[in-house]
């Protein structure tokens, strides 16, 4: 028996044995016991089967998340949070091979209906597909989940029964924004297919044991054939896809109290579960009418015949009780059982069942992708929670259940995207009978296709509109416009935080300005009018095509575009903010004063007026990151100037000066602080220009690398010649690497900050300062009876990085030294003892 919650349960092929998995750190294997029956513990429920344990496999060293049985039950395949993937015998049940190439959490596995691979997939953020003839590594898929969230509790997977394609659960678009699931093709293991609409992260995907003809009059081939797929999500959703059309066939719209964990479909394919941890189970039931095209199993083996892959032998003297034996249980057996049963409940338990059947009258919400309205949300659940009050839902030429014909499916992509199954299923597709708002992406790459949902009465598809979108790009040369003039103090520059005496210069005003979208084909431009009489255009250009446009009263001067924004300031200090299908989710900035210098990364916006007042925004968060300062003390004299401007992900500002400093400002501190100047370059080994690692640090370029590059400017021979004090190079050395551990610190630059703590390690070993070395290990290290949330003076972690991991790194160094061996080693002994004792 298991000691824990059991997390997992899988039906052998054969229906002979039932595999479980739980946080008991087992798997356990049972077999029916024909002549056990009995009660429930701890109530008069009588069981309709009796399972006993059959045998414990042990060998994970954590909780066990996912189990699953190979074609013809020839292995199983376990997996878990030690990060390890086991194979066992399927007949044997002996341990045949341990898998730990996994950098995290395992929490799904399935294996190719053919028997040819076997796929895991992992919190590393990437699914591996193995080989079953030696179980080595065939591939590994990690673009779709760069930025999946690694909070779900599994991240099931599944293989197609033609064998074409993977669908994976807790996949990202547009870079953790969009919660897909990710189609991943057999061969070429890539994954250009999403599954789109779920309003969070989508932690199942199963699908339907049979393979479906597009046409039943037709012969099998890879051109005839297409799967059904499910997927459930923390959005207590679950949907229904088949891989001919573009759009869900169903969607089951909070359906659970909390996140769904599991689905799983009955082995005649016309009924779907659904387990969520809310401790309830729902049922999807389908008349076999409404599974148009599904055909029977001996279709799905005649055509996994063509892939001409040969299992391994069974281990003679073994076998398994046939399905079609197991199965053989006549009409009347069945409702006997299905009386059983109900008797046994005594009519105290009621089960709610999710029927897709043609009727009028009320029911639970399965929305069809041919509905013309949304229908209600609802819950089906097991043990006694009813269902929510439902409308009944139009129903136009077939059933509004059923899965809609061909004839209404116009989304098959382009023949031959995939190697071995040219199933159309579409790119980037929403689903959009979730009602959920149109994702960024959607409105960026112009992709979404027209629906079932957006044809009229007559059948034609209507082409979705944009503001502007009929309009052709045309291209407009680019012209300064002289006859605008900006007199300081009159219309601008009033009432900006009382900084009267600075004035810096208004950019020039052009007919046409633009902005590209790092990474794509995309643009923001505006467009100025060389005369008065005309508004200026906004426009939001993708490739050839128009996206969106906007008209503004005052003349735009700077433009920005990021992923997630973009901005246009005017010449009367005003800021637009918008997103990427033109609506202003923010409103309008009346900073005062033109943008001298405007500059933006990411979810960051920064504005330096005309009056020297910096401003810096969290977009995302519409927030700022602080209290904007004024720039006036880093230009003391009218010969200074700032020659160049941008900002980090964490809105810090960088300021480029001509006098050869740059700097930012600490918020924690309210100061600008210099982040490096030209002196150093006079006499610092760390210097880029100086130092003997510059060649090899230049393969790894941080903000630091970029702001020195800058500044560095071309060295003057005659320096060199020049009569130094004695400790000059030391001095100079070991102060511009103190600033460069402040400076990175400040821009979050952790690669960066540990360059150069070490450099600073090496330089203070080499010159025996001692003091400085325990100073520096003292702060690493913290306080001798550190715990966290005890200690308010001292934070375990800079810029994101382990203190304790970084002084191991320096002690490495100072026992490699001449003079601090014993320094090192010492507190070597003393990090293992509370390392130990944590």
């Amino acid at each position: 028996m298991h000691t824990g919650p059991v997390l997992v349960v899988r039906w052998a092929h054969s229906g002979r044995w039932l595999a479980s998995g739980s946080d008991d750190e087992i798997v356990m294997i049972w077999d029916l016991d024909p002549n056990s029956r009995g009660k429930v513990w701890g109530s008069d429920e009588v069981n309709v089967e009796g399972w006993k344990p059959l045998k414990r496999l042990p060998g994970h060293e954590s909780d066990v998340t996912d189990v699953a049985w190979a074609p013809g039950d020839r292995y199983l395949a376990s997996v878990g949070l030690d990060s390890q993937v086991i194979i066992w015998c399927g007949y044997t049940l002996e341990r045949l091979k341990k898998l730990d190439q996994h950098q995290g959490f395992v929490k799904g596995v399935c294996w190719d209906p053919v028997g040819e691979f076997l796929a895991t997939q992992s919190d590393d953020r990437s699914v591996k597909i193995w080989r079953t003839t030696d179980w080595s590594l065939e591939a590994e898929v990690t673009k779709p989940f760069e930025d999946s969230p690694g909070s779900t509790f599994f991240r099931r997977l599944s293989w197609s029964p033609d064998g074409a394609h993977i669908t994976a659960s807790n996949a990202t678009n547009n870079k953790g924004f969009v919660f897909i699931a990710a189609v991943i093709t057999r061969n070429s293991w890539t994954s250009e297919i999403s599954l789109v609409g779920h309003e969070n992260t989508v932690e199942v995907a199963a699908y339907n044991p049979h393979i479906f003809l597009r046409n039943m009059n037709e012969k099998v081939s890879t051109s005839n054939i297409c799967s059904v797929v499910a997927l459930g999500a923390d959005d207590r959703s679950v949907s229904i896809w088949q891989t001919k059309s573009a759009r869900p066939l169903i969607v089951a719209k909070e359906v659970f109290e909390r996140q769904i964990m599991d689905l799983s479909w009955s082995w005649d394919g016309l009924t779907l579960y659904a387990a969520s941890s809310d401790g309830t189970i729902a049922v999807f039931n389908f008349d076999p009418e409404e599974m148009e095209g599904i055909a029977p199993h001996s279709v799905q083996e005649q055509y996994l015949t063509k892939f001409g892959f040969t299992p391994a032998p069974i281990p003679e003297g073994y076998s398994h009780v046939s399905t079609k034996e197991s199965s053989q249980l006549s009409s009347s057996q069945q409702q006997s059982q299905s009386s059983d049963f109900s008797q046994a409940n005594g009519g105290g338990e009621r089960i709610n069942v999710l029927v897709a059947k043609r009727s009028n009258k009320k029911r639970a919400n399965l929305t069809n992708q041919s509905s013309i309205i949304p229908s209600a949300s609802t819950s089906a659940l097991v043990n006694g929670i009813t269902s929510g009050s439902t409308d009944p839902i139009p129903r136009r030429k077939h059933s509004l259940n059923s899965f809609p014909p061909p004839s209404e499916q116009p989304f098959d992509a382009p023949e031959g995207w995939s190697r071995h199954a040219d199933v159309s299923m579409d790119l980037d597709v929403p689903i959009d009978s979730l009602d959920t708002p149109a994702s960024p992406i959607q409105g960026r790459s112009g992709k979404r296709k027209a629906s079932v949902l957006d044809l009229p009465d007559d059948g034609k598809q209507v082409k979705a509109r944009t503001l502007g979108g009929d309009r052709a790009r045309d291209h407009v040369a680019v012209k300064e416009i002289t006859h605008h003039t900006v007199m300081r103090g009159e219309t601008v520059g009033a009432g900006c935080g009382g900084q009267t005496g600075l004035s810096l210069p208004v950019p020039p005003l052009l007919t046409v300005l633009s902005a590209e979208v790092e990474g794509s084909d995309e643009i923001l431009e505006a467009r100025n009018p060389e005369d008065d009489a005309g508004p200026t255009e906004v426009m939001f250009i993708a490739g050839k095509q128009t996206q969106w446009l906007d008209y503004l009263s005052s003349p735009a001067i700077n433009v920005k575009a990021t992923p997630s924004f973009c901005a246009v300031a005017t010449l009367d200090g005003s800021v637009n903010i918008y997103s990427y299908t033109g609506r202003r989710f923010m409103p309008s900035f009346a900073l005062g004063a033109p943008a001298a210098f405007m500059e933006a990364t990411k979810h960051a916006l920064l504005i330096i007026t005309t009056t020297g007042q910096l401003y810096s925004w969290n977009i995302k968060k519409q927030s700022s990151f602080f209290s904007p300062p004024s720039v006036a003390p880093l230009l003391p004299s009218p010969n200074h100037t700032i020659t160049a401007v941008s900002i980090r992900s964490n809105g810090a500002p960088v300021i480029n000066c001509s006098n050869g400093v740059v700097y930012s400002y600490d918020p924690a501190l309210l100061t600008w602080i210099k982040l490096s100047e030209r002196w150093w370059s006079e006499g610092s080994d760390a210097w880029q220009s100086r130092s003997r690692n510059s060649t090899n640090q230049s393969g790894n370029r941080g903000i630091m690398f970029c702001v020195e590059g800058s500044i560095s400017g071309i060295s003057d021979e005659s320096l060199s010649d020049k009569v130094r004090p004695t400790w000059w190079s030391t001095a100079l050395t070991l102060g511009h690497l103190e600033m460069r551990l402040n400076a990175t610190r400040l821009l979050d630059s952790p690669q960066e900050y540990k360059q150069a703590l070490l450099l600073y390690a090496k330089k203070i070993a080499d010159e025996n300062f001692r003091a400085k070395a325990e100073e520096l290990i003292k702060e690493l290290y913290g306080p001798i009876y550190y715990r966290p949330g005890r200690e308010e003076t001292w934070t375990s972690t800079v810029v994101g990085l382990p203190k304790r991991d970084l002084l191991r790194d320096v002690l490495s160094i100072f026992t490699r030294s001449k003079t601090l061996t014993k320094l090192g080693m010492d507190w070597q002994d003393v990090l293992r003892k509370a390392s130990s004792d944590e």
